[in-house]
């Protein structure tokens, strides 16, 4: 998205207390969902809440929607808790699903499959705007590209952040030319893609 400004590249991981207490808090509440469960919690924050509340103010607010949804608080009790008044409570699209808890340990996952490209070959990114989460990132949809490294299968995100299932897919790193997506631009773009967003150029 335009119009943010640059990207702040200080080292510094929290920047006001109550960051630390948020990250802590969401780590906790991970137990009901999953790590793709949260991240859609997120881009289904109200646009302006989205855009005004800062990183970890999305986090906390991803966080209340979560639990409401699943029943374990209310907002109201939020509000009580924390000794406010009425206030402006995130607000969230509904999911299309919601999924439990991922089992401990990585992502990595097993296929018995082989993967359906190698190192150099040419591909096309799916030009798709789908209603729930994806992990594709929209500037690469509909791109030209080469896969420059392949990567063992993952859950597969568009899936699992709505309950139905793993789904594990293989990931790619393609590169694509800066100007081709930007239309400026002299250098390299390396995106990780799962499998079913690619085809054959």
């Amino acid at each position: 998205m335009q119009g943010f400004g640059p990207v702040g590249r200080d080292e510094l991981s929290w920047h006001q207390p109550w960051e630390r207490r948020v990250f802590a808090l969401t780590l906790g509440v991970s137990r009901i969902g999953n790590i793709d469960d949260f991240r859609h919690s997120i881009e289904r924050l109200d646009p302006v809440l989205y855009v005004t509340a800062g990183y970890f103010g999305r986090w906390l607010a991803a966080t209340e929607v979560r639990c409401a949804e699943r029943n374990v608080l209310t907002s109201t009790e939020v509000d009580e808790r924390a000794g406010l008044g009425a206030t402006v409570r995130p607000r969230a699209v509904p999911s299309v699903s919601l999924p439990a808890a991922s089992p401990p340990g990585t992502q990595v996952r097993d296929v018995d499959r082989p993967r359906r490209f190698r190192v150099g070959d040419q591909v096309v990114v799916a030009d798709v705007h789908p209603d729930g989460h994806t992990r594709l990132p929209q500037y690469v949809r509909g791109h030209r590209g080469h896969v420059r490294l392949t990567h063992p299968a993952f859950v597969f995100p568009d899936r699992n952040a709505h309950g139905w299932g793993e789904d594990p897919q293989y990931v790619y790193t393609v590169e694509f030319a800066a100007h081709q997506l930007w239309g400026s631009g002299d250098h390299l773009v390396l995106v990780d893609i799962f499998e079913p967003h690619l085809s054959h150029a």
